[in-house]
């Protein structure tokens, strides 16, 4: 029975070529004799996207900062039914090793779209890069940029408390942050995480590319206590009908932050997210707020905004 049926199934392959999606995905068209099928088949034939949908450019990119809530964000906007995320980090504009794989490379990391949605990416490092507004003009000067900050000193505790983690379970040294903070009894700002949280040096660079029009800043810190008001404000920027609702949110008790409820399902973000932040010496504290106010003075002036930063 097995030979009868190879024998039809090669009769069948000289009348119809191998499908396309077949041979792209590297299969193995000679035949099992004893099965009948392609020697190398797994199983599970390749899936196809959907019809109607493509590979596209983002629309919109969120382009940081790190640790301003950048995963949350794309989360919740990706309740929106005309919102197509991309799933990882891409790196692209920042990386110059992924930049020279050329926009083609990018393009096919994006999620499969319909032509009614569009395509969002996020990776915080373009917000603190020196190559990625220039980069990202250059692909598209029309495009929307969402920017999720949040509290600068609060945002370095929490760049801190991250790598702090990563270390102990790579089984590396690490320091209080007060060793990291200081240096020679002065704010060490040359410390990276210092570095992040001065907005007005990078906010600066991405308006030599982008006027202030299509920057739309979310604060973070607001996302955290009530999510709905932000993300309708995200939604009018990014000219998307209002989808996003109260009751797509829930407060967890228990991690302490909203969780996303959508399509029947619940799911809040990784473990990694809301790590409780260290106790800082209350001097250091200090110091690094005194020297954080006045670039947050002059971010302030140039986004013509405030934002309600200790």
């Amino acid at each position: 029975m097995a030979r009868l049926l190879a024998s039809a199934f090669l009769l069948v392959l000289q009348t119809y070529a191998a499908p396309p999606e077949l041979v792209q995905a590297g299969f193995d068209m000679s035949l099992d004799l004893d099965s009948g099928l392609p020697a190398n088949f797994s199983g599970v034939l390749p899936s196809s996207p959907p019809p109607g949908t493509s590979k596209r450019a983002p629309h919109s990119i969120i382009i940081g900062v790190r640790k301003g809530g950048t995963r949350a964000l794309l989360e919740m906007l990706d309740i929106h039914p005309e919102v197509a995320a991309a799933a990882t980090e891409v790196h692209f504009f920042d990386w110059d090793e992924n930049y020279a794989k050329g926009f083609e490379w990018y393009r096919e990391l994006m999620p499969y779209s319909y032509p009614h949605q569009i395509t969002v990416e996020k990776t915080p490092g373009y917000f603190t890069s020196s190559l990625a507004p220039e980069r990202i003009c250059a692909m598209n000067s029309s495009i929307k940029l969402l920017l999720i900050l949040r509290d600068p000193a609060e945002r370095v505790i929490s760049d801190y408390t991250q790598v702090y983690f990563n270390r102990l379970e790579n089984h590396k040294p690490v320091q209080a942050i007060e060793n990291l903070l200081v240096r020679n009894g002065a704010l060490n700002i040359r410390y990276k995480a210092i570095q992040r949280s001065l907005y007005d040096i990078h906010m600066r660079n991405w308006l030599r590319h982008f006027p202030l029009e299509q920057i739309h800043i979310v604060d973070g810190d607001a996302l955290i206590r009530d999510p709905l008001p932000e993300l309708q404000k995200v939604e009018r920027f990014l000219n998307l009908p209002p989808r996003i609702v109260s009751s797509n949110f829930y407060f967890n008790q228990t991690k302490g932050f909203y969780c996303i409820r959508s399509d029947g399902r619940e799911r809040c973000l990784h473990e990694s997210k809301g790590r409780p932040h260290p106790a800082v010496n209350s001097t250091v504290l200090q110091q690094l707020r005194s020297y954080l106010q006045e670039h947050n003075r002059t971010f302030f002036r140039l986004v013509k905004r405030t934002f309600d930063w200790q």
